[in-house]
């Protein structure tokens, strides 16, 4: 996605916001619906990478297209509603994966070589989307600000006349005639150099071709660093990599630390068993979370049971008898299996550790596969249920933002929201629960969202047409380094301390308010 944004960004602004968006959609669906049936994890790996490199592209050519059609008037407003979109596309998805993946009924298989499970069900279902936006655009026209720019004067009067009586017709004076009296011409984008066509073959020409526009793109972006836009575009970079950071990086960081406060209550309730002697039991029910040191079990039978979250320690088995076993998070360590007999259980090397001997045992028909299912691990369950909320509590923040956006002003909105989402990152000292670490995380959306919406304003409007896909690409690649990074530096300390990623977060994302509160209010700018 990092790639795509600064790659297709770039790239709209020479061949057009409608064209580039239109191979960068096509692309993402095409990769997205393959990843779904494609078996192995490499070539899943591959698709996922070539569907990301075609949805980076997106966000940065939607923005510059959509105002480049709307009047400075209600230009703040208009892109503030299509800001919604992304929350209702993440309501879309985290209530997908809430009502499909914990259905493992859905699934089918064709022999041991192909798998079809729910999640792939997912995958499909969020391709969707995608591919009705493929055809939506197919009846969108150009922008007619590109047009001018790349002098297209005809096509542009013809878009712009097709705009304005739309709005004539839709304010009952459909007779008004629409005019043009003067066209500023600006100065034409350079044209692509072009071999000589006996100067090479067509694959150096293709590559030659990649050359050029790899090479245009650059001394475009360089542009967006001369005076007088060199300090703005520093600005603008600063603040979309602390939003980025801090954002993406809290929220890896929320579903991980309900998890992890799940696991420590989990681990409170553990039953310990010691110095157990159990004969000619037959065990047919679950047994969870619980720890067996120093027992001895023999001639004891383990039928089409589960042992859920179970550990062995320093236990011997003997003539013992296991069918039809699942053993879902359980481990035998340091422990003797002496004469037993395993069939069709899910028992193998893996959970066999810390110098344990199976002696005179046999293992027959072992079960392969993941045997994990949501009821073994309702924690899991639980993330798409607390990511559906907290997307849920974007829509306040959303709505204000769009009706306010015209009002109070773009650096207000985003230099106060990051400045309060940053002081409501202090209150996680006290989310010692899961339900206070669910409010936390509804509040910090409520509050961030704003700042990303006034963002994607300001950054379309700081820029003139023919550098606007690729600014708002660059910042929106920075906006991709730094998700990157936010989730593994968070990632990684979750368990750890709450400390650093909460100090962390709280000074990037008030630095990087102060900082937009800096940057030129672009509200009175005609995309020029």
């Amino acid at each position: 996605m990092m790639v795509g944004a600064f790659f297709w960004g770039g790239m709209s602004d020479k061949m057009g916001r409608r064209q580039c968006l239109l191979i960068c959609m096509s692309t993402n669906g095409f990769f997205a619906f393959l990843s779904s049936f494609v078996q192995g994890y490499g070539l899943f790996l591959l698709c996922r990478v070539f569907a990301g490199f075609g949805i980076g592209g997106a966000v940065p050519i939607v923005f510059s297209l959509f105002a480049e059609v709307l009047s400075r008037e209600k230009r703040g407003e208009h892109l503030s509603w299509l800001c919604m979109f992304w929350m209702i596309g993440e309501i879309y998805a985290s209530a997908m994966a809430w009502a499909i993946i914990p259905h493992y009924g859905w699934s089918f298989s064709m022999g041991s070589a192909y798998q079809f499970h729910s999640w792939r069900v997912f995958v499909v279902v969020c391709a969707l989307p995608c591919v009705c936006a493929v055809v939506a655009l197919t009846f969108m026209p150009e922008s007619p600000r590109f047009y001018l720019e790349v002098g297209k004067h005809d096509e542009a009067w013809m878009i712009l006349k097709q705009i304005h009586d739309t709005n004539m017709r839709a304010r009952g004076q459909p007779e008004k005639v629409f005019t043009v009296n003067r066209i500023k011409i600006p100065k034409q984008l350079d044209e692509l150099v072009e071999m000589d066509s006996e100067s090479g073959n067509p694959v150096s020409k293709t590559f030659f071709r990649m050359k050029s526009e790899i090479r245009g793109i650059y001394v475009n972006l360089m542009k967006c660093f001369n005076y007088p836009m060199r300090e703005n575009m520093i600005r603008l970079a600063v603040v979309w990599f602390t939003l980025s950071f801090g954002y993406y990086g809290l929220s890896v960081w929320f579903p991980d630390v309900i998890k992890h406060l799940q696991a420590d209550d989990y681990a409170s309730k553990v039953k310990s068993h010691g110095s157990e002697r159990i004969e000619d039991i037959t065990f047919n029910f679950t047994l969870e979370n619980q720890i067996h040191t120093n027992s001895v079990f023999i001639n004891d039978r383990f039928i089409g049971m589960k042992l859920k979250s179970v550990t062995f320690v320093d236990t011997t088995f003997r003539n013992c008898y296991f069918d039809d076993v699942t053993s879902v998070g359980s481990i035998f360590r340091n422990c003797t299996i002496i004469g037993s007999q395993f069939f069709n259980t899910d028992i193998d090397d893996s959970k066999l550790t810390d110098g344990t001997e199976v002696i005179n045992s046999t293992f027959t028909h072992n079960k392969t596969g993941c045997q994990m299912t949501f009821d073994d691990d309702y924690s899991a369950y639980w993330v798409y249920f607390i990511n559906f909320l907290g997307t849920l509590a974007v829509l306040p923040g959303n709505i204000v933002s769009a009706l306010l956006m015209d009002k109070i002003g773009r650096l207000s909105m985003l230099g106060g929201s990051m400045v309060l989402s940053g002081i409501s990152c202090f209150f996680l000292w006290f989310g010692t629960s899961e339900s206070m670490m669910i409010f936390m995380l509804c509040l910090y959306n409520g509050l961030s969202i704003s700042a990303w919406n006034s963002l994607d304003v300001v950054t379309t409007e700081s820029f003139p047409t023919n550098r606007r896909g690729t600014g708002f690409g660059f910042c929106n690649a920075l906006c991709k380094l730094a998700a990157v990074l936010g989730n593994l530096i968070f990632g990684s300390l979750v368990g750890i301390t709450k400390a650093i990623p909460i100090l962390m977060a709280s000074s990037v994302l008030v630095g990087g308010g102060l900082v937009g509160l800096r940057l030129p209010d672009t509200r009175a700018n005609v995309l020029m």
